[in-house]
């Protein structure tokens, strides 16, 4: 039976002996579950804790009941206030490191730490330190999760991959709220922990056993060295000396200058070609190389550069209003439901089932479409989808009538279908653009790894933002202008963002281009 250690990352053998169970640890798809049950994890411990703050607050700790608002305001800041801070650091640690799983599990560190504070403390103290060690783990969750995808799969696959990943965690991050007040409800805290610690258990193990690409390939290549070694000595008859790793390569039609790209734990797997790189400053995605650059952030951070570039900026946009949606779906939805049709906890969540499903089973199927027309199509098309049927949610109302539950339900799926395409364009399209500058610069510019977990960091920082203020700014509308109005607000902000989309997302379309021409 293997020790616990031989999981661990930690290379003890130079790659000579393959780790158990490689192939499947290793696999594409145990690599992209891995990556989605992590960010699903984060999604839904941060979304199941929120309904029960007050009872732990009130109960636990034994606030009056008037500093209970304040201090969940306050908790929910904290969380994402660590979150925002930490996730461009996180990718710049990521980018450095010879292995992505090192941080990833780091990360997962900090929130099997957040839960355990977050069920057991009795100070305020404790509560906001666990809720800062969950923004923390987020921050690296999401940064070097979507960095491994990349690294995995390759660009050109990413789009049907993130829409496969994003419908598993929408219905995580739309359900956990809902689900985490019923479980308190009817069985206590102690079962609200017995999920979140039952789910940590799996995310544990899957990130242990996790395998990346690049350290696969080095265990294959050194396997391939010593099996061209054994061919030199049965082939030498006993009278001649062992030929050198480099001459068995060449026998098998490799050279030493195809050796020097095979893959090593320390580069990336989809390292592009740098066959483009350009000296030419006047080029748009030229950056001066890091020794000769005055400012210590662009040396540190060469990302930061790259945000020059409008599709890049509108590309992180899209993903904190899908974030902003997200979340006024999830913060508005069981209040509405509560409000107009009476429902309890149980029937408000089966509101979130069309608005799932639909997102589940068309995710991947956007992402399908997005890597092979482009994210220009995918983002106009999801965010204008959504601004007819958000405008339409304020028409099923509270009158005696048994279908207008089931009207507003219907609504919602196609408000999903919506939420499903509009998952993949940002993060399709962010990597492509920095694809670009890391073709068009020489070595030096970026690290060894790329730029990759530093652009996932900024991801992570729009999407984190979007999470925070979703919730306040639907909250404050729909007290202020009522749940019609505020639809029409989100309604506006979506058809706003496909407009945004249609000109920045994959380039300028011929037409605006051909008119700024004239």
């Amino acid at each position: 039976m293997p020790s616990l250690l031989s999981l661990l990352p930690i290379k003890k053998d130079n790659y000579e002996k393959k780790p158990i169970l490689f192939s499947f640890r290793s696999n594409t798809l145990f690599i992209i579950a891995t990556v989605g049950i992590g960010l699903f994890t984060d999604l839904f411990l941060y979304g199941l804790v929120v309904p029960i703050l007050p009872f732990i607050l009130k109960e636990r700790v034994h606030l009056p009941d008037s500093q209970i608002q304040s201090h969940v305001s306050g908790l929910l800041a904290a969380y994402a206030g660590a979150s925002t801070v930490l996730s461009i650091p996180a990718g710049a640690i990521a980018d450095k490191t010879t292995s992505r799983q090192t941080p990833f599990l780091g990360g997962l560190s900090a929130l099997i730490l957040a839960t355990i504070l977050l069920f057991t403390g009795t100070t305020v103290a404790a509560l906001t330190f666990a809720r800062l060690a969950q923004g923390a783990s987020s921050a690296f969750v999401w940064t070097i999760g979507l960095a491994l995808c990349i690294d995995t799969v390759g660009p050109e696959n990413l789009g049907k991959t993130i829409g496969s990943i994003f419908s598993f965690i929408t219905v995580g991050e739309l359900f956990a709220p809902v689900l985490g007040g019923s479980l308190y409800q009817k069985f206590g805290l102690s079962a609200v922990a017995a999920l979140a610690i039952a789910l940590l258990v799996l995310d544990f193990v899957m990130r242990l056993l996790l395998i990346e690409k690049k350290v696969a390939a080095r265990y294959v290549e050194r396997e391939q060295q010593r099996t061209s070694s054994m061919d030199g000595f049965q082939q030498s008859n006993g009278t001649a000396e062992p030929r050198s790793t480099a001459d068995a390569a060449s026998s098998d039609g490799h050279d030493e200058e195809d050796d020097s790209h095979t893959p090593t734990e320390s580069s990336p797997l989809l390292k592009p070609s740098r066959s483009e790189a350009s000296s030419d400053s006047s080029d748009f995605y030229y950056i001066t190389p890091a020794k000769d650059e005055p400012s210590w952030l662009y040396r540190n951070a060469p990302i930061l550069r790259c945000l020059r570039s409008a599709s890049l900026v509108v590309a992180l946009v899209v993903a904190l209003v899908q974030a902003f949606l997200l979340a006024a779906f999830d913060a508005t939805i069981p209040t509405h439901a509560y409000d107009t049709y009476g429902f309890d906890s149980l029937q408000s969540s089966l509101l979130f089932l069309p608005l799932s499903l639909v997102n589940l089973v068309l995710g991947p199927v956007a992402g399908w479409c997005i890597d092979r027309y482009g994210t220009k199509p995918g983002g106009v098309f999801g965010y204008a989808v959504l601004v007819p049927f958000l405008t339409i949610l304020r028409i099923p109302k509270s009158e005696p009538v048994p279908e207008q539950p089931i009207i507003y339900g219907v609504l919602l799926g196609f408000c999903g279908l919506g939420m499903a395409v509009i998952g993949a364009p940002s993060i399709v399209e962010a990597g492509a653009e920095v694809e670009r500058f890391y073709k068009r610069n020489p070595e030096g510019v970026f690290s060894e790894q790329g730029p990759y977990a530093q652009l996932y960091g900024f991801n992570s920082l729009a999407f984190s933002a979007g999470l925070s203020i979703g919730p306040v700014v639907s909250g404050l509308l729909r007290e202020r202008i009522g749940y019609g109005n505020m639809n029409a607000v989100l309604a506006g902000l979506s058809g706003a963002t496909a407009i945004s989309c249609w000109i920045w997302l994959g380039g300028k379309p011929n037409i605006l281009r051909r008119w700024l021409n004239t």
